[in-house]
């Protein structure tokens, strides 16, 4: 897949790439990345040359059809790891199990602390869950990742990408290991994640919101399906208003 995929696309786009001094040779370390794109789980691969694992949705690996298997397949070929997310906590669970056991084998594991692209370019707030309990049950070092510019070339929704250098800068790695054995403290896990976040928001130089991309996705779902109404029924009492106009011309 790197020949196949990750040389195509260093070729096309050219990335380029800050920090890859920090990323080690060998043993385990966890990536920790902001998400601007469905692409950045391909671009952040193809300039390493150790193998990144991340996992994914497992509507990736089900979809029926022609499109479906072709996808699964992809997704199988870079070895990305199935979740069910239709659970939160037991999607929770299986992302952090999966992410150990990748670590333990002494490999790269790859996350998206925000749980979900950004819907506006800003960085959000960091889910504690995932990150900071897999790195606190492995003691593997965090690589914070910040992707540059890769919503402008495959924004939400757009299949096609538009050719443009993306940029990936890589920070130095994270010892949290002054947390050992407090993985189920709430505190320490937020402390830990927020930290992590304000690396990546040093590297991306995005304009950081406290709050969770899913609540932010919901908010700008509400305003607009809000827009949507406001203007039907400006149309509908534009058009009522008209009708009372020609009836009150025809009555005189």
């Amino acid at each position: 897949m790197k020949v196949a995929i990750g040389g195509p696309l260093k070729v096309t786009f050219r990335p380029w790439v800050e920090g890859l001094e920090n990323i080690p040779a060998e043993g385990a370390a966890i990536l920790a990345s902001n998400h601007l794109s469905f692409s950045d789980s391909f671009f952040l691969p193809a300039v390493l040359d150790r193998k990144v694992t991340f996992i994914a949705k497992a509507e990736y690996f089900t979809t029926p059809g022609v499109k479906g298997k072709l996808t699964a397949a992809f997704f199988k070929g870079v070895g990305q790891l199935p979740v069910d997310r239709s659970g939160a906590r037991g999607a929770g669970e299986a992302a952090i199990r999966s992410g150990i056991q990748v670590l333990e084998r002494g490999e790269l594991f790859g996350i998206y602390p925000e749980g979900t692209r950004s819907p506006d370019g800003r960085l959000y707030r960091g889910k504690p869950g995932g990150l900071a309990r897999v790195a606190l049950a492995t003691g593997a070092p965090v690589i914070p990742v910040a992707m540059i510019d890769t919503e402008k070339i495959q924004p939400p929704g757009k299949v096609l990408p538009k050719v443009m250098r993306p940029g990936i800068r890589i920070g130095k790695p994270l010892d949290f290991s002054r947390y050992q054995g407090m993985e189920h403290d709430r505190f320490v896990l937020r402390a830990l994640t927020d930290e992590v976040m304000y690396e990546i928001m040093k590297l991306s130089g995005q304009e950081y919101v406290d709050i969770y991309a899913t609540a932010a996705k919901r908010q700008i779902a509400d305003a607009a399906k809000a827009e949507k109404e406001a203007d039907k029924a400006a149309r509908a009492a534009l058009v009522k208003a008209e009708k009372d106009q020609a009836a009150k011309e025809q009555a005189e």
